[in-house]
């Protein structure tokens, strides 16, 4: 088991380019690197690394794939994968896998700026990297052609303008990422249907085993974590393809759950409330009301 002194911390933007060999950066706060440049070797074999800044990583094409946390991301595609700062990430195993461009800035770069206050919309930064963007070739162009304006822009001397310029250019890139991952949930649409319907089986057996009898109600941590998707990825898919967020979704499955009981058995609204992980059935006669407009005992009523 690995320890937290197994962690190389790298605290700011300065020191991120001493370590990967480079000249100081023009901007203390903000670097582009071409991990073409860098040797494989300049961290130890296994050695997790936390940065306590952002990272956009661009891999216009890839042969390999990368460990990030406990799992891989195939690049072979080549796409986009984000992090936040204080994600733990593993440099590559293999130095074929070494390869594309990556984006460093930290979070005081943006902090004056709206794009401080925002960011943390962009759910992607919240990510498991295996749930990163795949580029289409024209997606690619785009996405090419803003790093290479950033890049431009950190050659200039910097002026008083160069941090309005990049601070725009970066939340460009990160709206062309947002079209593009809802681009993703949609042409996707195969594999994403296979994890709603995973989803759906999931909370179907979560009430028949009784597990909510002793864990309660099922959370948008265990459904996530039993799906092994992120929890912002899960959220953020669904809401695309049905409107509802996992929360809301795992909500429609208790109603629909406890429509059935009221519907085919005699338990009162009390049993049926503790049958499905409630701790107060006025808890249970509240959501059911806020969702289908009737109580349970008037919605048990019209099958009468």
């Amino acid at each position: 088991m690995q320890h937290t002194s197994d962690i190389n911390q790298i605290k700011s933007i300065s020191q991120l380019v001493r370590v990967l060999g480079f000249p100081a950066p023009l901007h203390p706060l903000i670097a582009l690197v071409d991990y073409k440049n860098v040797p494989i070797d300049m961290f130890p074999k296994g050695q997790r690394v936390s940065l306590d800044f952002y990272k956009i990583s661009f891999k216009p094409s890839f042969k390999g794939h990368i460990k990030y946390g406990q799992g891989y991301y195939d690049f072979e595609e080549g796409g986009l994968a984000f992090l936040k700062p204080k994600q733990i990430v593993f440099p590559p195993e293999e130095i074929e896998s070494y390869e594309g461009i990556a984006l460093y800035f930290h979070p005081d770069f943006i902090r004056n700026y709206p794009l401080g206050k925002t960011i943390n919309q962009f759910g992607f930064f919240s990510y498991d990297v295996s749930e990163a963007l795949f580029l289409s070739a024209k997606e690619k162009e785009i996405i090419a052609n803003l790093f290479s304006t950033i890049a431009s822009e950190l050659e200039n001397n910097i002026d008083s303008f160069s941090q309005d310029v990049l601070v725009s250019q970066i939340e460009l890139l990160l709206n062309y990422s947002n079209r593009f991952y809802n681009r993703q949930f949609l042409t996707r649409k195969a594999v994403n249907h296979d994890i709603i319907t995973s989803l759906d089986k999931l909370l179907s057996s979560y009430f028949e085993e009784g597990n909510s009898l002793k864990e309660g109600l099922p959370s948008v941590k265990y459904v996530s974590t039993e799906l092994k998707l992120s929890q912002r990825y899960l959220s953020d898919m669904l809401n695309t393809l049905t409107g509802l967020n996992t929360q809301q979704y795992i909500q429609n499955a208790i109603i629909e759950k406890a429509k059935e009981k009221l519907s085919t058995t005699n338990l009162s609204v009390s049993e049926i409330a503790y049958e499905l992980g409630f701790e107060h059935s006025q808890s249970f006669s509240k959501l059911f009301k806020t969702k289908t407009n009737v109580s349970p005992l008037e919605f048990r009523q019209s099958f009468n």
